[in-house]
């Protein structure tokens, strides 16, 4: 490898080991064997580097998601869409409990892009190609067959969900839930099955209004 992908490949170790902001041009230097120099001369800035380890990083975590999974893990032939979605989910799901270090600095850049402009832009460019991603993984299709209001949608939803998970693995990692478990609620959302005949009867839970109703 030249300098170039030395440096990216230093940044993205010290990006999960250091984390974003803590990472300095020195650090950067120590892990790629490269020099001060050619941070600038490749990159323009430290802050540019970093951006593009983080984008790379992802990239590369989505490609682990789309391979095919370990054998005993495949979904089912014939396996219906929240069958698929569970199972893909469980794969995930492992993913994101086995590498915290990686969730980690992700969760950290997310507090980030409020206050770092040239961080939001970098992310907010590549926010559509992930979500088609995740859209092919789930559907089990080349990202070449995504349609495209089902990347901006549905991938939508995909990249929130995942979002979510990854903060609370790190807060309450013993509260996550299961491929199952995801799909269960998506179904019982899209049924009008969130509450349950006795949640929805519980005499302290607010009642509409009368003459709202009648309006």
């Amino acid at each position: 490898m030249g300098h170039r992908e030395d440096l990216l490949e230093g940044a993205k170790r010290c990006l999960v080991e250091k984390g974003y902001a803590r990472t300095t041009a020195r650090d950067i230097v120590a892990a790629s064997g490269a020099n001060l120099a050619s941070i600038g001369y490749h990159y323009g800035s430290k802050d540019a580097l970093m951006r593009q380890a983080v984008i790379a990083s992802n990239e590369e975590w989505g490609s682990g998601i789309a391979a095919p999974p370990p054998a005993g893990q495949e979904v089912a032939e014939g396996a219906g869409p929240l069958e698929r979605f569970a199972a893909t989910w469980d794969a995930v799901l492992h993913r994101i409990g086995t590498e915290r270090e990686f969730i980690a600095a992700q969760v950290e850049v997310l507090g980030l892009l409020p206050r770092d402009e040239g961080l939001r832009e970098a992310i907010g460019e590549v926010l559509p190609e992930g979500g088609e991603g995740l859209v092919a993984v789930f559907e089990g299709v080349p990202d070449t067959e995504v349609d495209p209001v089902a990347a901006r949608t549905v991938g939508t939803f995909y990249q929130a969900l995942l979002t979510g998970l990854m903060v609370q693995s790190l807060a309450r990692p013993d509260q996550m839930p299961s491929g199952a478990d995801l799909a269960e609620a998506l179904r019982r959302v899209t049924a009008g099955e969130v509450l349950g005949p006795a949640e929805a009867d519980r005499p302290d839970r607010p009642q509409p209004d009368p003459a709202e109703a009648g309006a």
